[in-house]
């Protein structure tokens, strides 16, 4: 054999042996990528950030495991969208069509309850209040009888349930201003509105930023006082909050928190007409809806955070971590 063929070979053996080798490699990391995400992928499944999908008064119903988001989303209707986890959201169609009801337009705000096995929704449309009614949380919800629960304008109906199963609605009459009202209704949800009570109206300088508004009533429960969250401010106002006051009793006596409970920062604006929900996990989480931008109105964007009653200065208090844009641990 050739004395320079004798030296190229074994080089070149060596040469094809590293190749084989690399080779392999390559074909073990490729094969082996879908059973370790790389650290983005492990972000985005344990990650959310908001705002998460487009539309307005967001409310959302946790039943039966699953979320159920209904929202000002449509001119003709609510659309539904609905969640395993309280971030990823899928849309399913319309839970209220027009027709199925009374009201022609301006469908806004709408809520949800359960009661009894079946699922009552309070809506508004041409600024006024109905009540309709489905088998299912997705709807579809209609009336079997097309009429308002009062015929005076209102808006922005809120079930509370108390603990001993009374029903009070909460909603927004208007007198030059937007007002808060409340009643307890009737065992077959009817409102007499000889009843009805005045609760609150906008007073802090912070309240009246863009209009005399307070709208979007909200109330929660805990440890026998009544907290009723509501926005101030009008919609389109970067300066639309969310505020709070408290009570030992469901129509009266609210005090109010001398801040907001949640407001704008540089990068989120417009923070307001929310709901808050029970997460699987036991955690509180508020719903809200932000601008579009710090300098673009629509469309309006829903948000989720985290909320928590704590202990500030020897009292409980109702927080809210938020408005966040930044990434956030995903609800259960």
């Amino acid at each position: 054999m050739n004395f320079r063929l004798k030296i190229i070979l074994p080089a070149l053996v060596a040469v094809l042996a590293l190749v084989a080798l690399i080779a392999a490699v390559v074909i073990i990391k490729n094969n082996s990528s879908d059973e370790t995400p790389d650290k983005t992928e492990v972000n985005k499944m344990n990650e959310y950030v908001n705002p998460l999908l487009e539309g307005a008064d967001p409310f959302v119903l946790n039943y039966g495991g699953k979320y159920y988001l209904y929202c000002t989303s449509a001119d003709d209707g609510y659309k539904l969208y609905v969640s395993d986890n309280l971030t990823d959201w899928k849309e399913d169609g319309y839970s209220l069509k027009k027709g199925d009801v009374k009201g022609e337009g301006g469908f806004w705000a709408p809520e949800v309850m359960e009661r009894g096995g079946k699922f009552y929704m309070v809506y508004t449309a041409d600024e006024h209040i109905g009540i309709a009614v489905s088998d299912s949380p997705r709807g579809p919800f209609r009336q079997a009888e097309k009429r308002w629960l009062s015929e005076r304008k209102a808006i922005d109906g809120h079930f509370f349930v108390d603990d001993d199963g009374s029903v009070y609605l909460y909603y927004v009459r208007f007198d030059n201003a937007n007002l808060i009202y409340g009643a307890k209704l009737n065992d077959d949800l009817t409102l007499d509105e000889e009843n009805e009570k005045f609760i609150l109206r906008t007073s802090y300088g912070w309240e009246q930023m863009d209009c005399d508004v307070a709208e979007g009533p909200f109330v929660l429960k805990h440890d026998g006082k009544y907290y009723l969250t509501y926005s101030v401010n009008h919609t389109r106002s970067p300066y639309y909050a969310v505020a709070c006051a408290v009570s030992s009793s469901p129509l009266s006596g609210f005090e109010k928190y001398e801040e907001p409970i949640l407001s704008k920062t540089d990068a989120v604006v417009g923070t307001g007409h929310h709901s808050f929900v029970k997460t699987n996990k036991g955690e509180l989480a508020i719903v809200y809806h932000c601008h579009a931008s710090p300098t673009t109105f629509r469309p309006r964007m829903v948000c989720v955070d985290r909320a928590a009653f704590v202990t500030e200065n020897g009292e409980t208090v109702l927080k809210v971590f938020g408005p966040t844009n930044t990434p956030q641990k995903k609800f259960g």
